[in-house]
C-alpha cells in the first residue's frame, strides 16, 4: 500500500499504531498499519534514541515522543511492530535522555 501527504501523518489523536500479520492462506503479509508504521519511521519521525527493547522517535510536526518496538521480541525482526506515544519524562526515562 502507497501513504503519501496527509494520510500518513500522525494525528494528534493517534496514541498507538499496532502492525499485524495478515495469513493469506498461501503466505504472511504485513498489514497496512506495519507498512504505515515503516513509512512513518523511515521518513517523518527524527529517530532520537535506540535502546533493547526498542527506538525512539520524535515527531517533529507536534514535538511528540513515539516508541517503537516488536509486539513479540522473540520473532526479532519479523516482529509485528508497535508504536505509542511516550510522554516526555517516560522517555528521558527508557532512553537516558538529557533534560
Amino acid at each position: 500500500m502507497g501513504w503519501d501527504g496527509d494520510d500518513i501523518r500522525l494525528r494528534t489523536d493517534e496514541k498507538e499504531l499496532h502492525g499485524f500479520w495478515i495469513d493469506l492462506g498461501s503466505g504472511m503479509v504485513k498489514d497496512a498499519i506495519w507498512s504505515r508504521i515503516d513509512v512513518l519511521c523511515q521518513r517523518e519521525l527524527e529517530e532520537v534514541a535506540t535502546s533493547q527493547e526498542g527506538k525512539l522517535y520524535r515527531d517533529p510536526t507536534d514535538g511528540r515522543y513515539w516508541e517503537r518496538c516488536p509486539r513479540r521480541p522473540e520473532l526479532g525482526e519479523s516482529s509485528p511492530p508497535f508504536l505509542a506515544v511516550l510522554d516526555a519524562d517516560e522517555a528521558r526515562r527508557r532512553y537516558e535522555l538529557g533534560a
